[in-house]
């Protein structure tokens, strides 16, 4: 089975107010010594497989183009020496517009990355403003400008709902400024407040309003039907694309392909039933690394049950949904008889569909999906 690499650059020029990712402020010494740290683990990475072969590479973070083209290539240098990366691999990279430069975008993709995911958020410069965003919308429009003359094909724009004093109608702005850049792909997230958060002490104190969820939900819906109007398949709860560019990369997290991650911060899931972390700050990931080649904090092996339950919510999250009998066979255990009453008052809310074997969410379904992960699992 093909594999995919994740590597975790925690550089940010600053901190938007919902993020809550490892993340720490550009410093060009810890820089060094953080892409060296990752060398070292990918070089000391220790596989079944002698060199296991992968078809996609993610550079996330964090800002990724915080790094300078010679450290992108040293890291994409450690993986092919590690991995034995095809020809066609998606290698993904994600791009701030506030730290893209068209020379470095150039080198990037004569490194090999061929896929960019441009962090917009919004086209509405209040909004940034109010994330704490460093770029404007005219800054997107430029990177997405560049990114094609430098020869990129392949794009995605991420963009959230939700936002604060966010309108339907402000929301509709931001998908037709999207879609007027032909993206091959777009990430539409709602918002989610996270405890600890700039947002969240902003609303705790009465500056920022809490999330609408009903508004929030006309959004969600108001995305699919523009979308999918516009062309874009609805392929994954959040994740929209034109017709052959689905994310390769995120396909293996929500199919249960093998991903390994480097990093700090990072998760590896080896295909089977281990999960492992790495250790979360990007110093103490940088001194165990130097210390021990090692910075793995966390290990799981995941139980019969729990293996089930992950390859559910998981694949549910696909809008194609699962194959009931082909689940039934792998776990030995049949969703119709054991979750029956549960299918039947999630089918009568409309929040799923049940055709011959396959069950899947359907759009409102996708909206509320905790609710159906909860019911099922």
């Amino acid at each position: 089975m093909r594999v995919g690499v994740y590597i975790h650059i925690p550089f940010c020029v600053a901190r938007c107010s919902y993020c809550d990712f490892a993340t720490t402020r550009y410093h060009r010494e810890l820089v060094e010594r953080y892409v060296r740290a990752v060398v070292r683990e990918i070089e000391n990475f220790a596989a079944q497989d002698e060199r296991p072969e992968c078809d996609s590479i993610y550079l996330g973070g964090g800002t990724p183009s915080t790094l300078a083209p010679s450290h992108v290539a040293l890291l994409l240098e450690a993986v092919r020496a590690r991995f034995r990366v095809s020809n066609e691999a998606e290698v993904t990279m994600e791009v701030d517009p506030a730290t893209a430069d068209r020379p470095s975008l150039d080198e990037f993709r004569q490194l090999g990355v061929n896929r960019i995911s441009v962090g917009a958020q919004s086209f509405d410069d209040e909004e940034l403003r109010r994330l704490r965003r460093a770029h404007t919308a005219a800054d997107t429009v430029r990177t997405v400008a560049q990114l094609r003359a430098v020869g990129f094909r392949n794009l995605n724009l991420d963009l959230i709902a939700g936002l604060p004093r966010q309108t339907l109608a402000g929301w509709r702005r931001n998908l037709e400024l999207a879609l007027s850049l032909r993206p091959e792909h777009m990430s539409l997230y709602l918002l989610e407040v996270h405890p600890g958060t700039p947002l969240a002490r902003e609303i705790e104190r009465g500056i920022s309003p809490p999330p609408d969820e009903d508004l929030a939900a006309r959004m969600y819906e108001a995305m699919i039907e523009r979308l999918e109007e516009a062309g874009y398949e609805h392929y994954e709860i959040s994740n929209f694309c034109l017709p052959g560019r689905v994310a390769r990369h995120n396909m293996k997290y929500w199919t249960g392909a093998p991903v390994y991650g480097f990093g700090c911060s990072a998760h590896s899931f080896d295909g089977r039933r281990r999960r492992w972390a790495n250790e979360r700050s990007t110093a103490r990931y940088i001194r165990s690394i130097e210390e021990r080649g090692r910075a793995i904090v966390e290990e799981v092996e995941l139980d019969d049950d729990a293996a089930r339950a992950e390859a559910l919510f998981l694949g549910l999250r696909l809008m194609r949904g699962i194959d009931l009998r082909a689940y039934a066979a792998r776990f030995g255990y049949d969703v119709r008889r054991e979750r029956g009453n549960e299918l039947a008052r999630l089918n009568e809310a409309g929040l799923i569909e049940i055709r011959g074997d396959r069950l899947r969410l359907t759009n409102r379904g996708a909206l509320l999906s905790n609710e159906v992960f909860v019911a099922l699992i």
